[in-house]
């Protein structure tokens, strides 16, 4: 039986293991690059161009060919939780499903992962009625809070349970099932296609910021937002960037999270993860990199700008999420003028 459990002393072994990265940086070419493309426009045709540039950036560089595996399926993680005006732009998938088709893999075998039926049905990635025509059919879409992508042997153990802990007394808990026990209130089983179904999956979340995680984002939406039983993270400071950090370094998580795609079309700088536009910026950028960390930590110098445009203090530096996943081996928050590749060029 497979299985993940929480580090219950992740404090001290956090602690060691910071000394050590202090003591052994990370050299500047050392650090995954981030390339960055701009986009003429936010529609179909220049996502499509600006997709394929970067993916074939990337496989020259890291010589590895996203091509269909023994299992010929590739999954895409999708945002669509802080509902419309703050989910993936559907442009985006369209072109990394069609980069996927280019490079062999069939229609029905490219599948998107979402949490929630009715945000996936605001944001147009579900029909409105469930005859209707819709953005995406030919490929399946697996929505998590159904139950059905879940395996009882995967799952993320944590000491923090929900419906017994006096901080989170409500009763009702969106996708919690209030007739399990104690013991299962403690895990989070993982969205398994990913990792089991799939040769390599795709992240494209969308940013905000969050009041306990700082940057709801790359790692977020690949953990968080990527399994059971995780409404009890969100609201707690001392648990959820353990959490993020220990559920996105797990290893066989790790090994088919092939990257991350993010657009900058769209991105909430204060008052998230709940989407307020008055708070929303815009820029014609498009990034990818097999590093999460560092992508989080480009956008969260973006939040901060923003916040301090508006008037607003920046995210608190108490909020250790990116610190956590660093040091836990997932990437690296170091930004340097060299990491930052200009695909355009």
């Amino acid at each position: 039986m497979r299985f993940f459990k929480a580090v219950l002393f992740f404090s001290a072994t956090l602690v060691a293991a910071a000394f050590l990265h202090a003591a052994n940086p990370s050299s500047a070419s050392s650090l995954t690059p981030v390339w960055e493309a701009k986009l003429p426009r936010f529609d179909a045709g220049a996502y499509d161009a600006k997709v394929e540039l970067l993916l074939s950036k990337y496989e020259a560089a890291t010589g590895r060919k996203l091509v269909p595996g023994p299992k010929k399926k590739v999954g895409l993680k999708i945002y669509t939780d802080s509902g419309p005006g703050m989910a993936t732009p559907i442009a985006l998938v369209k072109a990394v499903i069609s980069a996927m088709e280019r490079r062999g893999f069939d229609p029905d075998n490219i599948f998107l992962v979402g949490l929630n039926q009715m945000r996936l049905r605001m944001t147009g990635y579900l029909p409105a009625y469930a005859q209707g025509d819709y953005a995406f059919k030919g490929h399946p879409i697996y929505v998590l809070e159904s139950g059905r992508y879940y395996d009882p042997v995967w799952f993320y153990d944590s000491p923090l349970p929900s419906r017994f802990d006096s901080i989170f007394a409500e009763k009702s808990v969106e996708g919690q099932d209030p007739n399990t026990t104690k013991e299962q209130d403690r895990k989070s089983f993982l969205a398994t296609p990913l990792f089991l179904d799939a040769d390599f999956w795709i992240n494209l979340p969308v940013f905000t910021d969050h009041p306990i995680l700082g940057v709801n984002g790359s790692l977020v939406n690949a953990t968080l937002w990527n399994a059971s039983n995780t409404a009890r993270f969100f609201r707690s400071p001392a648990n959820a960037p353990a959490a993020v950090a220990e559920m996105s370094a797990i290893p066989e998580l790790r090994q088919t999270w092939v990257l991350t795609i993010a657009s900058l079309e769209h991105y909430q700088f204060i008052g998230g993860p709940y989407f307020n536009s008055l708070y929303t910026v815009s820029e014609p950028y498009l990034w990818l990199s097999s590093d999460p960390v560092a992508l989080d930590a480009m956008i969260l110098t973006r939040m901060n700008h923003w916040r301090a445009r508006n008037g607003f203090k920046p995210v608190s530096e108490d909020i250790h999420t990116l610190n956590f996943a660093e040091t836990l081996g997932v990437g690296s928050v170091r930004i340097t003028p060299d990491r930052i590749i200009d695909a355009d060029k």
